[in-house]
């Protein structure tokens, strides 16, 4: 083989191996950029999650404020604008405001730039308030001035919270107010009706007096002079004054509502001990008509087909309602035990 072939030959190698090192400086060039993007974007995400963790820091501030000071809109204020200097993305430059019904409320370090993100505090749909942070110098252009879209979203949202706890809270002291108000009114309410109650108290006593030294000595007057057979009105008369102190009809009308006026009036009748025909006569209707009157009336006592005399029942209905508002126990109509058995009337 001569000289030119070798040499020829040799060329042609070298030339093969220097296009394969070329190949391979151009993959490993591609490895060095995509390794550079890929760590730059490790870094960016990194950082967009650092900031989010701050937010989120932020707004878990913000609620143990709440929580801790409860009412106290002032220490609420201060410990906003502590927690918004150490949200920020420029952190050490940064410095906060709260204005509120025309106090303010400042971090340590404060001074208003033009470098500011401003949100505002709407109680009840209208401004109270503004949240401002600002950087003391000027730093990149990003999304909304040097500030992030996010901070513009989490200052919005805590101006939205603030306005929400200012209202719960007017809305609370408001209704304490109210509460108060209440409570006078009801204790206001309880004296008058202690007063009404004293009230009728004494003109029962008057009208049992007036009963007791004027109508009563007349009736028993009249007793004697009237005839046999009207002596039965004068005592049904006598009768139905002495319910105005022990009024009878009134008690049993509340404790059985399902009563009719009229056989309400006829149990006054039986308990005062008129017959059938007398109570007939006095109210001018048939016999049949008061017997029907007080089938309906053992009903809705609850004692029908019960053997238990209808006048003795509602005379002991009458002593025993005496004697449980004596002891302030409530009435249990109905509940009594009978140990005689009279014949049914």
């Amino acid at each position: 083989m001569s000289t030119a072939t070798r040499i020829d030959r040799r060329q042609k190698y070298l030339d093969s191996e220097l296009n394969t090192l070329r190949k391979r400086v151009l993959e490993l060039e591609k490895e060095r950029r995509l390794q550079f993007e890929i760590e730059t974007e490790k870094s960016r995400i990194e950082h967009t999650l650092r900031e989010r963790v701050k937010e989120l820091n932020c707004l878990y501030g913000f609620a143990e404020l709440v929580e801790r000071h409860g009412h106290s809109i002032e220490k609420i204020f201060q410990g906003l604008v502590e927690l918004l200097c150490i949200t920020w993305r420029y952190s050490e430059i940064t410095c906060a405001r709260v204005k509120f019904e025309g106090k303010q409320y400042r971090s340590l370090g404060f001074k208003a730039t033009r470098w500011k993100q401003i949100a505002e505090i709407k109680v009840f749909d209208k401004k109270a308030g503004t949240i401002e942070v600002y950087y003391l110098k000027q730093m990149p252009t990003l999304d909304e001035g040097p500030f992030l879209k996010e901070e513009r979203v989490l200052i919005d949202s805590l101006a939205w919270r603030l306005g929400r706890l200012i209202e719960r809270i007017h809305v609370e002291k408001q209704l304490e107010v109210e509460r108060v108000s209440l409570r006078n009114m009801n204790v206001a309410l309880r004296e008058v009706l202690t007063k009404v109650q004293d009230e009728k108290k004494e003109i029962a006593e008057a009208i049992q007096a007036n009963v007791d030294k004027i109508i009563l000595p007349v009736l028993h007057a009249l007793e004697s002079e009237v005839p046999n057979e009207l002596k039965k009105y004068v005592i049904l008369l006598k009768a139905n004054l002495e319910q105005l102190v022990s009024p009878f009809t009134s008690r049993l009308s509340k404790d059985f509502t399902s009563l009719t006026p009229a056989e309400i009036q006829i149990c006054n009748m039986i308990k005062n001990g008129l017959t059938t025909k007398e109570i007939a006569q006095l109210r001018h209707i048939s016999i049949a008509t008061v017997n029907r009157h007080r089938e309906h009336i053992r009903k809705k006592l609850n004692i029908a087909n019960k053997k238990i005399n209808l006048v003795t029942y509602l005379n002991t209905y009458m002593s025993k309602e005496t004697e449980q508002n004596h002891n302030s126990l409530p009435v249990q109509p109905g509940s009594f035990t009978y140990k005689r058995v009279e014949p049914h009337i």
